[in-house]
């Protein structure tokens, strides 16, 4: 019951821990996959924790749950403590914790990515750390869960603070996925313009994000239609993800979908990979990090991808403006 403990009381870290799993999964069975305990450990840590405070701090949504108000005002006091109780026991041990490197999805080129960087820097103490769409790699190292993330620094719902920085990591040259009786699907590439006779299918763009933005000045500059509507579950049943995407993809002779270079797709026999030319659209990554962040780990990542930067790549690709001077400049 909700209201029977004592405010005053010390607070557990450990369900403090799960609150912000909680608040950041959106799921208690996402949470208890971070965290590494079951998902019945997960809902009572935070009932303890809600006994303590004498309130709720999660409400239940069709999607899972999403923080009260009470919850959302203690989220980033939740995410400080635990920050704090951290570097209290680095600084005792005389150990710094492993550096948290934020990607969006494990799909993401970022991935191999940082496999490339670790496999030439195996005493790197480095974790991967896999966002979300209600969760993103920028949020993340904003919020201080990750010391550094992979993300586009424009566009988005929330500009960068002003105490993050960031450095070019790789442009992701774009390029068409259709079906086999797709009328692209013969063709060896395709114009940048010859596109806006086509709509192509973004489902994730339907989110507010900077990956959104991406897509919509895309759109502006080159007249293709961004069809972001969700797959259809429904009419559509099966696996889902990449994969629901690319089966529907593969049985039509009218959708298509952007993908990148780098990105993992899963393998379809259906599938016909069609370039993009003149000019080649190109997704832009950066490294972010903040610059009040002293994790020792920090300057050799950055360094890294400061000199293995594809530059010569973006010089010629298609890049929104805002982005053009820090990538292509």
């Amino acid at each position: 019951m909700v209201g029977s403990g004592t405010v005053g009381r010390d607070l557990d870290l450990a369900a403090v821990r799960a609150f912000v799993a909680a608040a950041e999964e959106r799921q208690f069975s996402l949470a208890a996959v971070v965290l590494g305990i079951s998902q019945q450990a997960v809902s009572k840590r935070i009932a303890k924790l809600e006994d303590q405070l004498g309130t709720a701090l999660f409400d239940r949504v069709p999607a899972g749950i999403v923080p009260t108000a009470a919850g959302a005002r203690l989220l980033p006091h939740a995410r400080a403590l635990l920050a704090v109780a951290e570097t209290a026991v680095a600084a005792v041990c005389e150990m710094p914790r492993p550096l948290r490197v934020a990607v969006q999805g494990e799909r993401q080129g970022a991935t191999e990515q940082m496999r490339f960087y670790l496999d030439r820097n195996p005493g790197a103490e480095t974790e991967i750390v896999i966002s979300n769409v209600f969760v993103t790699s920028r949020d993340m190292v904003v919020h201080g869960r990750a010391d550094a993330a992979f993300a586009r620094p424009s566009g988005g719902p929330r500009p960068l603070p002003p105490d993050i920085a960031a450095v070019p990591a790789y442009v992701d040259p774009a390029h068409l996925l259709v079906g086999r009786d797709h009328p692209l699907a013969v063709r060896s590439a395709v114009p940048l313009a010859e596109l806006a006779a086509y709509t192509v299918w973004i489902p994730g763009a339907g989110v507010a994000s900077e990956w959104a933005d991406f897509y919509r000045e895309l759109s502006e500059f080159c007249g293709v239609t961004i069809d972001t509507t969700p797959r259809d579950r429904t009419r559509f049943p099966g696996p889902d993800g990449i994969e629901a995407m690319l089966a529907r993809i593969a049985d039509s002779d009218t959708l298509a979908t952007v993908s990148s270079d780098h990105f993992r797709n899963p393998w379809h026999p259906h599938i016909r990979r069609v370039p993009i030319v003149d000019p080649t659209p190109a997704y832009p990554h950066a490294l972010l990090w903040s610059t009040s962040n002293t994790h020792p780990g920090l300057p050799h990542l950055i360094e890294h991808f400061r000199t293995t930067y594809n530059r010569d790549i973006a010089a010629g690709c298609w890049l929104p403006a805002a982005d053009r001077e820090r990538f292509a400049g």
